[in-house]
């Protein structure tokens, strides 16, 4: 099993929020400190996922003493994040949306560290376990 380095960080009138040093724009957040820690895998998950689909190479992770030696990242609190093993099979689909919403979600995509179907897989997740 593979890991990554993810830092938690939490201001003051804020959830608590997870960052990738390894894979820069891949954040996430959680109320709880647990809730952090399931996103942080879910969205990593989803991260990896969308690069395999794309065909992008998959980084490396970086050790605990790379990623601390970075000042940048003394503000966190480094957690290690497991990548599963076995990741389900990745299916393509066609989907009609309408054009605008297609940028929308794209915009969003690029700004939050997602690729389109990492950022439409998780906002399905999320869906579904809010409606259960």
């Amino acid at each position: 099993m593979r890991h990554y380095i993810g830092l938690i960080h939490k201001d003051a009138d804020s959830d608590f929020g997870v960052s990738f040093p390894d894979l820069p724009g891949v954040v996430t957040a959680g109320t709880t400190l647990d809730d952090a820690r399931d996103m942080a895998e879910e969205a990593l998950a989803l991260h990896l996922e969308g690069l395999a689909e794309d065909g992008e190479a998959i980084p490396e992770p970086s050790s605990l003493e790379e990623i601390m030696s970075d000042p940048e990242n003394r503000s966190g609190v480094a957690i290690l994040v497991s990548v599963k093993d076995e990741q389900p099979k990745v299916v393509r689909v066609n989907v009609t949306l309408p054009g605008d919403v297609l940028e929308q979600i794209d915009r969003y995509a690029e700004a939050h560290g997602f690729t389109r179907s990492g950022l439409l897989a998780q906002a399905a997740k999320k869906l579904i376990a809010e409606a259960a």
